[in-house]
């Protein structure tokens, strides 16, 4: 196993969405676990978000899902907060 620069943590909502969305679509859960990895590696690369999301980071998976993580640069750590469809992702 590679050992990422970035420790990950991710919220229990977030688990529960990855989980809820995941469940009967290997290519989204592929997809999804490959761009995880790479937001361990290098989480400043994504775009940062704006107004009540500030300070949060998004990628896209797969064109139409969304996930906004938080990037904690003292900590070395990497929180996923959200993984949702794209037309519900920023009405938080």
């Amino acid at each position: 196993m590679v050992r990422m620069p970035y420790d990950l943590f991710i919220l229990p909502s977030c688990k529960k969405e990855i989980d809820k969305a995941c469940k009967n679509n290997t290519l989204l859960k592929e997809s999804l676990s490959k761009k995880i990895q790479e937001i361990c590696e290098s989480p400043f690369h994504y775009k940062p978000l704006r107004n009540e999301l500030h300070g949060m980071r998004r990628v896209h998976i797969l064109k139409s899902f969304v996930l906004i993580f938080n990037v904690d640069e003292n900590k070395k750590s990497v929180t996923l907060v959200s993984f949702s469809h794209y037309d519900t992702a920023y009405s938080r």
